[in-house]
């Protein structure tokens, strides 16, 4: 039974929610998209009985932490400065940094920019886009089309409205559709529709998700919208242009890469590039764990196979 508890901290000046348990070495729990920090209920009771720190902020846009109405307010560089700041509201030095989803691009770009504040880092499901590398949306478009779902999300007020429009449904089909247990379906938008149009709402949710968990996730996207998650893709490109400065980077600090065997995000191929490769971005990566017969949503679709695989790399540290 998870006894993590739930307050608010000044991080730079962004007013943000929290959940932690434990003490001992920090560890911040970085969530993705449409999710925050309840996507990481399953770890707290074991990260913090192996002896450590731990951490799920809402990230900006999300949740109960606040949501600025600029979209430039989402960059990048606002990120990982959203993650510094809480660490040093935590008052710690530095922390092993862990995201998944978009929040593992959180995590990398933390590590990449700020090594001296990441003691680890580990990413589940996306590897790193590197720094000042060609446009995502241009790449995107030339691998799926102009209906993929990363452009869809491109135009202010549209995809809000349409996950807004029925948050219940919106939740219980993107965790399902995403999952090992949903349809293995393209996430391309069809001519004139919607994004929903991409997924199905199951009749009965899988065995790891349960109706008080899409009841939860409902009640925090009841407070911010859909809006601050949408505006993480709307930088995508400006993030590029941010980060020329970094270009050639790679990330130094010990790192950690998880997926799920079914996740259509994770590329495990092209991790091992990373690191094996000479110039590889990843010259640390440790370890890299495939989780049979998961998705996407990898530390709720498999909790055990995730706590575990975090706990082996926060040892060998």
């Amino acid at each position: 039974m998870t006894s993590f508890t739930n307050r608010e901290v000044d991080a730079g000046g962004l007013r943000t929610h929290i959940a932690e348990q434990g003490v001992g070495e920090l560890v911040l729990l970085l969530h993705g998209f449409p999710e925050t920090s309840y996507s990481w209920r399953h770890q707290f009771d074991e990260l913090a009985g192996a002896g450590y720190r731990v951490v799920a902020p809402d990230l900006r846009g999300f949740g109960r932490t606040e949501r600025p109405a600029d979209v430039g307010r989402y960059t990048m560089l606002e990120l990982v400065g959203d993650v510094v700041a809480l660490i040093d509201a935590l008052g710690e030095r530095q922390a092993v940094v862990v995201g998944h989803d978009m929040g593992a691009v959180l995590a990398w770009y933390t590590a990449l920019l700020r090594p001296d504040r990441v003691r680890a880092v580990g990413g589940i499901g996306v590897l790193p886009w590197p720094a000042a590398a060609p446009s995502p949306l241009t790449v995107f478009r030339q691998m799926f089309g102009d209906g993929f779902y990363h452009l869809y999300f491109q135009q202010p007020g549209v995809a809000d409205a349409e996950l807004a429009h029925d948050p219940t449904r919106t939740l219980r089909q993107m965790l399902y559709s995403g999952s090992a247990d949903g349809p293995r379906a393209p996430l391309v938008v069809p001519p004139g529709g919607g994004f929903l149009d991409t997924g199905t709402d199951p009749e009965v949710l899988p065995p790891w998700l349960t109706e008080a968990d899409v009841a939860a996730y409902v009640a925090d996207f009841a407070v911010t919208g859909f809006t601050g998650g949408l505006n993480w893709y709307r930088n995508l490109d400006r993030n590029q242009e941010l980060l020329k400065p970094w270009r050639g980077a790679t990330i130094t600090p010990p790192s950690l890469y998880v997926g799920g065997e079914l996740d259509p995000v994770v590329d495990f191929a092209r991790a091992a590039d990373l690191r094996d490769q000479p110039g590889g971005m990843l010259p640390n990566l440790r370890s890299i764990v495939k989780i049979p017969h998961c998705g996407h949503w990898t530390q709720q679709e498999r909790p055990a196979e995730v706590n575990a695989a975090l706990i082996e790399f926060l040892k060998s540290l």
